[in-house]
């Protein structure tokens, strides 16, 4: 009895320690990280206001190559190097995360095509791995502060800790879910959530109309059509992400001559376009689509801004540009599959979403965070028909598959 009463006060000692631990992570992480939120959507703001500073594309780019340098940092660093240090439990640089914060905020002001959330992960993975080599805890345990920065960050930024938690424990080894690491993530994802509402940090206001089809065996078939679909896109857009970073890297060695040709190369498709809908996260245009108008061609252009953007060196991440892409290509594609543009719009951006993270309950969470749960059947259905025919391509390099997404062979 006595000894059962101990183990249960080491429980109770390991709750209260890793709460705190979990919320202080949380608290720091969501002040940062709202005013990181804040930063990016005054730069966005400055960029519609003043037309003029995508000409400066290029001069910002260079300026993310300086900033890079000085702080001896690679200028390749990014989402991948994160998710290898959890799993190997390596060093972070402490001034990755002043350097995500500064590029993708350049990145956003002169109009590059990339998102936030892999500033987010690199921002919030360095702050939790500082915190938690500050706090000294145990070697092994400095991984969950690293997880925790990460939820945070995400969280912060989207306002979906549900989702956050879940998506950084999915995304580092795909089959295995590291459930040590959920109660402190959850508990640092919501301070998060709360400390960036508190900097003045609103969630992005994405909505669904309801009633628009019933639930029954001919929407889930068309579901799973665009299933389908959304996974041969995904599989797309790993593939050019993939091929055009290494092209590029190839042809233009120097980091300065590369960035500043990216943001030229840039400013050349949107003139040649007519149009800025491609550039920074295009949330305007994820809006357009989830009421149901979009251009056909939208989800090819995105795809093709995005690559140029990130193989450069501009800096801030895919996932909100995997949302574009889902939504518009959701958008284009339901009607053709006699489901309602807005409702496959939203199927999309989940799906796409789920096939190049391959995360399929981060990503059913999301659904359920940002939409509601009146078509969940149809969310599961889309995005674990892209998780399982998109293979095991990935949008991370260091992203590892221990269950097989067909299982092992005998």
């Amino acid at each position: 009895m006595q000894n059962k009463i101990k183990a249960y006060c080491r429980y109770l000692s390991a709750f209260a320690r890793w709460t705190l631990i979990a919320v202080l992570i949380g608290a720091v992480c969501g002040v940062i990280g709202g005013v990181f939120a804040l930063a990016v959507e005054h730069a966005t703001h400055l960029r519609e206001q003043h037309p003029w500073l995508l000409y400066l594309l290029p001069a910002g780019g260079l300026i993310i190559a300086l900033v890079y340098r000085a702080m001896k940092l690679p200028l390749s660093l990014g989402t991948d190097e994160i998710i290898t240090t959890v799993r190997t439990q390596g060093g972070v640089p402490v001034l990755m995360a002043p350097a995500i914060f500064i590029a993708t905020t350049l990145t956003h002001l002169f109009g590059g095509s990339s998102g936030r959330e892999g500033a987010a992960l690199q921002l919030g993975g360095s702050l939790g791995a500082a915190i938690g080599r500050l706090l000294r805890p145990k070697e092994d345990l400095i991984r969950i502060c690293q997880l925790c920065g990460m939820a945070a960050l995400f969280s912060a930024l989207f306002g979906t800790p549900l989702t956050a938690t879940i998506f950084v424990l999915e995304i580092i080894e795909v089959g295995r879910i590291y459930e040590r690491a959920m109660l402190p993530c959850l508990v640092s994802a919501v301070t998060a959530m709360l400390c960036a509402r508190a900097v003045g940090v609103h969630k992005e206001p994405f909505f669904l109309a309801s009633g628009l089809q019933a639930v029954n065996a001919a929407a889930l078939l068309q579901a799973l059509g665009l299933g389908v679909i959304c996974a041969v896109t995904a599989i797309l857009f790993c593939m050019v992400m993939h091929f055009s970073g290494k092209r590029v890297r190839r042809l233009i060695r120097n980091d300065f001559l590369r960035i500043a040709a990216g943001g030229a190369a840039v400013i050349l498709l949107a003139l040649v376009l007519g149009t800025r809908d491609y550039l920074g996260g295009g949330m305007q245009v994820i809006f357009a689509a989830l009421d149901g108008s979009t251009r056909p061609e939208a989800f090819l252009l995105k795809i093709l801004f995005t690559a140029v953007t990130l193989s450069c060196g501009f800096k801030g991440g895919e996932i909100v540009p995997s949302f574009f892409i889902g939504a518009t290509l959701g958008c284009a594609a339901a009607p053709l599959l006699g489901m309602p543009a807005q409702l496959g719009a939203g199927l999309g951006l989940i799906s796409v979403f789920c096939g190049v993270t391959n995360a399929p309950i981060a990503s059913l969470m999301l659904s359920i965070e940002l939409f509601g749960a009146e078509y969940l059947p149809l969310f599961g259905v889309s995005a674990l028909t892209a998780f399982m025919l998109s293979g095991h391509i990935s949008l991370y390099h260091a992203q590892l598959f221990t269950e097989p997404k067909l299982g092992h062979r005998i």
